[in-house]
């Protein structure tokens, strides 16, 4: 059974939700679900903005086909060749084989890469600024490279001053009926989501997406339509806002995120410890997690919104848990780290460690304080 919504009088939403899939890419946890979005423009000519996962196949099909309602289609923008929304593009050719493909040129290399139909008699290639013109509508196309993968484009709609953003501007959480950000309650009950989904997703790119914001700064959009979440028509400058945060490292919150293992319990003590402290000292809003209970994503994305953010791990925790801690360490601009003392319990921390990431996060200096007063040593790259 289709399921279209009119978004304009020639623009309809297309997409579908799956809310049975527990890990996005095999790695996030979503149990709100994921929306696969995707738009089709009825103008003169007829324009379909990227497909859905191989998930929602059967939706999108009938979904297509209702919105097409017996005409042919021109134009399939791909905007992003991620199988999550380019999976149906080989069939789509298939069911419509007059359909031109608008696309970068690298996103042409990658379809010969995916795919065995030929792109080269279909590609219509376009570059930063390029137009297409489908009647009433003028589409110009804007690069954003590496946001987040090297061929991504976006399209904005110079008619209805709409910003299809591929996966710019997403987020986890499938489409409960509502589609819109002025529907629900979007800053308390899905920000969070969107912070997850940008940290964990778009977060080592942040040069990259401070260009695509300069670019967008110049456009008057009324209406920001991503390939995930809701379509965001009322809370787009606060949206803006935190992206620019998220992509400079500029905290939101002046406070303090803890994160930490602990095998028998002495690096918990320590860090409730440490965190008490820390209140008594005036911080607010303090954030914890034990990260054997609480997923890295997580974690990552309440490290973009904190000031501070600290590591505490158990020396005897570091192989069970080394892929968590390293995806947290790859993302925390201060971090500490204890590490308790395995051959005596009950002296619980040998010395604390104070990582200092630069912005980049690609140079890290360690600075060791031994708390039985043996003193403070400096690592680096070259040592101790």
């Amino acid at each position: 059974m289709y399921n279209i919504r009119n978004i304009t009088e020639d623009l309809i939403y297309l997409g579908c939700s799956d809310r049975r899939l527990a890990l996005f890419e095999s790695a996030y946890p979503v149990k709100d679900g994921i929306s696969y979005n995707s738009y089709l423009l009825k103008d003169e000519k007829t324009v379909l903005f990227d497909t859905v996962d191989k998930a929602c196949a059967e939706q999108f099909y009938e979904n297509l086909e209702a919105g097409l309602a017996g005409r042919k289609l021109d134009y399939v923008i791909v905007q992003h060749m991620e199988p999550d929304h380019c999976a149906l593009l080989s069939e789509v050719v298939s069911k419509y084989p007059e359909v031109k493909i608008v696309c970068t040129v690298k996103t042409v290399a990658m379809i010969k890469q995916f795919f065995n139909f030929d792109i080269d008699s279909r590609a219509q290639v376009v570059k930063e600024g390029d137009i297409l013109n489908t009647g009433s509508h003028e589409l110009q196309f804007i690069m954003a490279p590496m946001v987040h993968w090297p061929e991504v484009m976006v399209t904005y709609d110079k008619t209805s001053k709409i910003l299809f953003s591929a996966d710019a501007f997403g987020s986890f959480g499938a489409i409960n009926g509502n589609l819109y950000d002025d529907e629900v309650n979007w800053e308390c009950d899905y920000l969070s989501e969107a912070r997850r989904y940008y940290t964990n997703i778009v977060g080592k790119y942040g040069m990259q997406v401070q260009m695509l914001l300069k670019k967008a700064a110049g456009l008057d959009i009324n209406m920001i339509c991503p390939l995930h979440g809701l379509i965001i028509r009322k809370n787009i400058g606060l949206f803006v806002e935190k992206y620019d945060k998220w992509s400079t490292y500029t905290p939101e919150e002046n406070s303090v995120l803890i994160a930490y293992t602990s095998v028998y319990g002495g690096t918990e003590s320590a860090v409730n410890l440490l965190a008490a402290k820390l209140a008594d000292k005036g911080v607010k809003n303090i954030k914890m997690f034990d990260v054997s209970m609480t997923h890295p994503s997580f974690v990552l994305a309440e490290a973009f919104k904190y000031s501070r953010s600290s590591l505490v791990i158990s020396k005897s925790f570091l192989d069970a848990s080394s892929k968590s801690i390293s995806a947290i360490l790859r993302t925390s601009i201060g971090c500490v780290v204890f590490f308790e003392n395995l051959l005596s319990i009950s002296s619980a921390v040998n010395f604390i460690i104070l990582i200092n990431f630069n912005k980049k996060m690609d140079n890290a200096q360690y600075f060791c304080y031994d708390i039985f007063g043996y003193g403070k040593y400096r690592y680096n790259k070259h040592g101790f």
